[in-house]
């Protein structure tokens, strides 16, 4: 599933490719993904409104409409967010699905939208486990308002980090770290490499960590994040950038997807264990 920095980025890039820009039309293929709207009255009401902007909650894309309405897009394992201009290039963001930018509308396209301009942005997924919701402010702040802290914000302080971080002192690292109603947008590649530059297990419980330990763990979660946006995200897997290309930060992986091989800080090959229901990758020497 694309996380915090991967998210950001299509958002960044469809911002500037749809801003601006006013529906004229839509089709739902897979109601489902819409739900509680009726297929029908989603397209009705999006029909004529103007995208405002596009920002990014948590791992969900908040596309802002003219009517104080917002188009709420999460990609979930599969989705993809395909723009096709009138004219020039598709440009592609999310999961990097096997032809999914080609002959659009495809097998892998659950919903459609027209703009009056003559472009359309396509949502396409494979496993239909990606959604649309169509909200009122009102409607939006309830989905969003689970989600914890957002890491970039600067209301992320080292005393709001330790104050939500320590909130459960018999979890692990990893298992704080992954609940989205305490710190948004986190997920398995940047709480293993924060953990990694803090030169902390994951598996640790919270309650044995010192305070320069917690602090160390505040100050490399932002720093990665920021590097990875930077780097417009990792390509690991399964993301590619809303222009089709792959993610830069895959360079800069110290620990991720590198079992086995060796630590780039002092050459003991990385371990991978499974742990809070990932894959987990860590250094036995460099982190305690």
């Amino acid at each position: 599933m694309p996380e915090l920095p991967e998210v950001e980025t299509v958002a960044r890039q469809l911002n500037k490719a749809i801003s601006g820009k006013t529906f004229k039309s839509a089709v739902i293929h897979v109601p489902k993904m819409v739900l509680p709207l009726s297929a029908e009255d989603f397209v009705q009401n999006i029909t004529k409104k103007k995208v405002l902007g596009v920002s990014r909650r948590a791992k969900i894309v908040v596309i802002s409409l003219s009517h104080s309405l917002f188009l709420l897009v999460h990609l979930k394992m599969t989705g993809q967010l395909i723009f096709v201009p009138k004219v020039g290039k598709a440009v592609v963001g999310g999961h990097p699905q096997r032809d999914g930018g080609k002959d659009l509308p495809n097998n892998y396209t659950r919903a459609e939208f027209k703009f009056t301009d003559g472009s359309t942005l396509y949502f396409n997924d494979l496993r239909k486990f990606g959604w649309l919701k169509l909200v009122n402010e009102t409607e939006k702040d309830i989905i969003l308002s689970p989600h914890g802290v957002e890491p970039l914000d600067k209301k992320f302080t080292l005393n709001i980090f330790t104050e939500v971080f320590t909130k459960y002192p018999n979890r692990t690292i990893k298992q704080t770290l992954f609940d989205q109603h305490l710190i948004a947008g986190l997920g398995n590649i940047y709480i293993d490499e924060a953990c990694f530059n803090a030169q902390v297990l994951p598996t640790r419980k919270i309650s044995s960590l010192s305070k320069t330990e917690i602090a160390r763990l505040h100050t490399a979660i932002v720093a990665v994040l920021k590097l990875s946006i930077k780097m417009k995200g990792t390509s690991a897997r399964n993301y590619v950038t809303s222009t089709g290309e792959k993610g830069g930060f895959v360079k800069y992986l110290n620990v991720y997807g590198r079992g086995n091989l060796p630590c780039p800080r002092c050459q003991t090959k990385i371990s991978k264990i499974k742990h809070a229901g990932r894959g987990t990758h860590f250094c036995e020497r460099c982190q305690k």
